[in-house]
């Protein structure tokens, strides 16, 4: 809810309220806090003009980008109504060390956030801001996250300078009247503040509110730092929110599986940058596979609410924000599908015919436009490796028809996984909720390119929220603990990793759609058809013969299905000392867990 009141106003801005005031009153707004709040902003940074999206301005939008040179119209013929965009080499992915969670307590951001006083964040902002409007317009996107008709749908609005984050904005959220007229003149709504300023990376901030649901972000255009619906609503600020109401706003992606026999299951999955979960959203099973079937409810987010005992999930976003290196038709058919028309791309490369081209897509071309527009005659990189392409989600084909479900998908498994290239068996099943939460808590994977330092290193990423809770981790952990005992009918845990190597360095499991054989013994578990088990200190593992895999030999199975005593011993000693952090914090619950499996391994 937002609380703040303005005693903000500096004596210079008191004098530009008056003249925004009227401008704001013109756009017709209900809402008399949201039209504070924009009078404020207006009369901070100063815009030329302010316009109100209405929900029927992209095409214009783009088009004005277009004529401007800051969009590049790709080849109609194979990629109609589709554009590439460049961003700044210094604003190319998400940047942890500007982000911010902003509390009157230190100990309520938790050790693993960076912390800044709410008064310290409004005045820094206030700072930077001022005046950063001038000669631009000031666009105000309202958005609504969630089915339209959903009772767990949030609200929001983002201000910026920025067309291109207006346009992302309008294919990723349900944006426009509609949204204006969801938010009435409730105060439930949460307010983002967007100024692309000068770029630079050392006055870069993005900063969260959570107690007066606001988002401020400066000196940034990509992505996540700009379209503050997507991480810092709908993860950072919605975490809050779910924490203190019961329920839960995970970094998670969900699916409808369908089997042969019409029996339907709902599955989501926390997975940490490249450790498979967009692929795993969009999967299409093997062909010897028949009859089986896999419908996207969400690639990214998933918001679970308990409904009559039981957990269910929607997707908060309306579109995709995915990466584009190594997808294809193998690695993934139906997000190339996807994303062939109405696409956004952003840092590709561009071939000569005027189409997006990244590392993983196919033969490379003899020539090609580099991500920043340089000539690139075999050049080592091309595109990015954290480029991305923004799709309306109903270009998807395999959508489930849970998407639109105001109360949404059952969720009758939850997986976690994360990239790992040896200790980490390709799946397990948790004996029990706390176990399962162990598991997320324990989740860790080899760093990428989707976020900004080393790349390779194996990274502690919890539920795979470690850059998304708005709060203590700690808390995080007993949240999870807290709604095991109020959904009577829970979802079991699972922990998949799909990267195992071998001794030679080369993938034992195929991955990609022969993921789906894995998603069939869960199926199996699920519903009691597979009784059977291994039962070890870090879970029930499969036996050999219950994972269908034709091309996977026995004895590669045999590797990936086994438990290295030592080497988990080792990784229970390094994630007890990233718990250690926590203090008392940590829950009692899980040190239990861990107590439980390191007996048992010691005794293996």
């Amino acid at each position: 809810m937002v609380t703040t009141e303005f005693g903000w106003f500096e004596e210079e801005e008191e004098g530009y309220a008056e003249k925004y005031r009227g401008a704001v009153d013109s756009l017709k707004i209900e809402n008399g806090v949201l039209r504070r709040y924009l009078t404020y902003f207006a009369a901070l940074t100063r815009p030329d003009n302010i316009v109100l999206i209405r929900g029927d301005e992209l095409e214009g939008i783009i088009s004005s980008l277009v004529s401007e040179g800051k969009l590049i119209r790709l080849n109609g013929k194979t990629y109609p109504n589709s554009y590439l965009y460049r961003s700044d080499p210094s604003d190319v992915a998400r940047s942890e060390k500007n982000t911010y969670i902003c509390t009157p307590e230190r100990e309520d951001a938790g050790p693993t956030n960076n912390w800044m006083n709410p008064a310290d964040a409004l005045a820094r902002f206030r700072d930077l801001a001022r005046g950063a409007y001038s000669g631009k317009t000031m666009y105000v996107v309202p958005y609504i996250l969630g089915p339209e008709e959903s009772p767990f749908a949030e609200t929001g609005v983002e201000i910026t300078d920025n067309p291109y984050v207006v346009a992302n904005m309008m294919m990723i959220t349900r944006s426009g009247k509609r949204a204006l007229d969801r938010i009435g003149e409730s105060t439930r709504f949460v307010l983002g503040v967007h100024v692309t300023g000068s770029l630079n990376p050392e006055e870069r901030y993005i900063m969260h509110l959570p107690e007066d649901d606001m988002i401020l972000s400066v000196n940034t255009a990509y992505g996540g730092n700009a379209l503050l619906s997507k991480k810092c609503h709908a993860l950072r600020i919605a975490s809050v929110h779910a924490k203190r109401d019961g329920w839960m706003a995970e970094h998670m992606m969900a699916i409808e599986v369908v089997r042969p026999d019409g029996r339907a299951f709902g599955i989501t999955g926390a997975f940490p940058s490249a450790s498979g979960k967009t692929n795993l959203s969009m999967i299409m099973p093997p062909s010897d596979m028949e009859g089986w079937k896999a419908y996207l409810v969400s690639d990214d987010i998933a918001w679970m609410h308990s409904v009559n005992g039981s957990l269910y999930a929607i997707n908060p976003e309306y579109g995709f924000f995915g990466v584009a290196p190594g997808t294809n038709e193998r690695t993934n058919p139906n997000a190339l599908d996807a994303i062939r028309h109405d696409t956004i791309f952003t840092n590709v490369a561009l071939t000569d015919s005027g189409e997006p081209w990244w590392e993983g897509l196919g033969p490379r071309p003899p020539h090609l436009i580099d991500w920043q527009g340089r000539d690139c005659n075999g050049c080592e990189q091309a595109a990015h490796p954290n480029s991305r392409f923004t799709t309306p989600i109903l270009n998807y084909r395999q959508l489930s028809a849970k998407y639109s479900d105001p109360r949404g998908l059952k969720v009758d498994a939850m997986l976690f996984g994360g990239r790992r290239s040896t200790l980490v068996p390709l799946v397990r099943e948790a004996r029990n909720w706390a176990q399962g939460v162990l598991f997320g808590a324990m989740l860790r994977a080899e760093t990428t390119a989707a976020i900004t330092g080393k790349v390779g290193v194996v990274r502690q990423d919890p539920m795979a929220m470690i850059a998304f809770c708005g709060y203590n981790m700690a808390d995080y952990f007993s949240h999870w603990l807290r709604m095991g005992s109020m959904v009577k009918d829970r979802p079991r845990i699972y922990y998949v990793n799909w990267f195992r190597k071998d001794s030679k360095g080369e993938f034992i499991w195929p991955g990609f759609g022969e993921n789906m054989r894995v998603i069939e013994w869960i199926t199996g578990r699920v519903s009691g058809e597979i009784t059977k088990g291994i039962e070890t200190p870090i879970g029930i593992l499969p036996e050999v013969d219950d994972i269908r895999a034709p091309g996977v030999s026995r004895e590669r199975l045999e590797e990936i299905l086994s438990v290295d005593r030592d080497g988990w011993l080792r990784e229970l000693d390094e994630v007890e000392a990233f718990f250690s952090q926590f203090g008392d914090r940590f829950p009692v619950e899980l040190r239990k867990e861990i107590e439980r499996m390191r007996e048992g391994l010691e005794n293996w």
